[in-house]
Order: structure tokens, then C-alpha cells, then sequence
């Protein structure tokens, strides 16, 4: 199994191409995925890069961290698991657990 890489303070004009291009040099990736805006579809300045193996991801690391990419200095290193995300609320869902109003709608007031 290949090693997860992130890679952060990425110009907005990158594409996954680039970085398939640019880490390959270090070994094979598996895959390059540029994180976009859910609605706008524009990069939000991260990727993820899977390398397909520990000994390369480390190389990659080693050699494009901190270099100049497009005129930003380049973040990269080991991904961090994910962690759980809790749950946000939104309409009606009663997000806050500590008010068992629920929420959503301005809950408490009275209405008039």
C-alpha cells in the first residue's frame, strides 16, 4: 500500500496534472487530487498525493518541501487520518446537544 502526501500552499492555477508530473520524478503516484470548493469548483490551495510506496513519498518529502512552485513555497508531508466529524446541526437537526430546543430557526423566542 502507498503513502498518503499532503501538499499545501499551492498556487490556485495548479492542476492535478502538474503535481502527477512534478512527484512522479520521485516514483509512481497513484493518484494527485487537487481539494476544490464544493460549490465555486475552485482549489482551495491543497492536494493530496499518493505515492506507491513509504521509501518514495519520503524522497518527494525530502525534495519538495519548501520549493518554489508558480511563486509559493510548497507544504509537503505525511497525511494525517482524517478525524471524525461531528455533527453540525443545520436546519432542524438540533446540532447543539446541550440545548434540547433543538436548532435551526432562531429556537426560544417567543413568536408573535
Amino acid at each position: 500500500m502507498g503513502k498518503k502526501l499532503y501538499v499545501g500552499n499551492l498556487s490556485y492555477s495548479l492542476d492535478d496534472q502538474y503535481l502527477v508530473d512534478l512527484f512522479s520524478e520521485f516514483g509512481t503516484v497513484e493518484s494527485a487530487r487537487i481539494v476544490t470548493d464544493r460549490d465555486s469548483g475552485r482549489s482551495k490551495g491543497f492536494a493530496f498525493v499518493e505515492m506507491s510506496s513509504d521509501s518514495e513519498a519520503q524522497a518527494a518529502i525530502e525534495k519538495l518541501n519548501g520549493t518554489d512552485q508558480q511563486g509559493r513555497a510548497m507544504n509537503v508531508s505525511e497525511a494525517k487520518p482524517m478525524a471524525p466529524r461531528e455533527n453540525r446541526g443545520g436546519f432542524g437537526g438540533g446540532g447543539n446537544r446541550n440545548n434540547s430546543r433543538g436548532g435551526g430557526f432562531g429556537g426560544g423566542r417567543p413568536r408573535y
